[in-house]
């Protein structure tokens, strides 16, 4: 039983660790590999040297996610649609500066799969991960009020992009403020699964309480 929940939650911590790490990855080693500025957006990362590792972590992330079994079945469902659209953000790319019919089309199924991806991470952490027995304890409160927390950013951040991209792009063009929107989503998705992992604020050593990890 031990060993089962550990691998459960190296599932949650590899998930956090990949979400932190792929903005960090991606914008710093564009910079030290190409140079030429930050993009647009981190979904525009995928027409740089970096293509690779953006995909790769997506589809990990995604596949992880597949793997993943929550409390119940709603945890499930949740967790293989995030994946399946997850992947979707990998595979169908955000269009380029002057797309083709075909590209301007692969664009909008993007945009459609990162919708669903961040508000299904959201919902994670709005309702799923925030559940308890009854009788939380101080640290599981704790817990809840980050889960809290990285839910609205999550949906914060969708929110402001959304606004952005239909009234102020020109304006803020320069200062990319839907890659800033994108990545602190992404952390805050990271972050989020890493305290669901009790790498942060975790109540005791997982050896002795592998009926509360499930409820994380």
């Amino acid at each position: 039983m031990t060993a089962f929940v550990r691998s459960y939650l190296f599932l949650r911590r590899a998930i956090g660790v990949l979400g932190i790490l792929l903005p960090i990855v991606v914008i710093v080693g564009k910079e030290l590999l190409e140079g030429g500025g930050l993009l647009g957006s981190l979904s525009g990362y995928y027409y740089s040297d970096l293509r690779n590792v953006f995909v790769g972590t997506l589809c990990a992330i995604g596949v992880f996610l597949i793997a993943y079994r929550g409390y119940g079945r709603l945890d499930d469902i949740a967790a293989n649609v995030a994946a399946i659209a997850g992947i979707g953000v990998a595979l169908f790319p955000t269009q380029p500066v002057s797309p083709t019919p075909t590209q301007h089309a692969i664009g909008v199924a993007h945009l459609v799969f990162a919708a669903i991806f961040f508000l299904t991470l959201a919902f994670f952490c709005l309702f799923l991960f925030t559940r308890d027995d009854g009788a939380p304890t101080k640290r599981k409160r704790s817990r809840n009020a980050v889960y809290r927390t990285c839910g609205i950013v999550m949906l914060a951040c969708l929110v402001l992009i959304v606004l952005n991209g239909l009234f102020f792009s020109a304006a803020t063009a320069d200062l990319h403020p839907t890659l800033w929107l994108e990545s602190l989503a992404v952390f805050a998705f990271g972050f989020a699964w890493l305290t669901k992992g009790e790498t942060l604020l975790g109540d005791q050593p997982q050896s002795q309480a592998p009926a509360q990890a499930s409820l994380a």
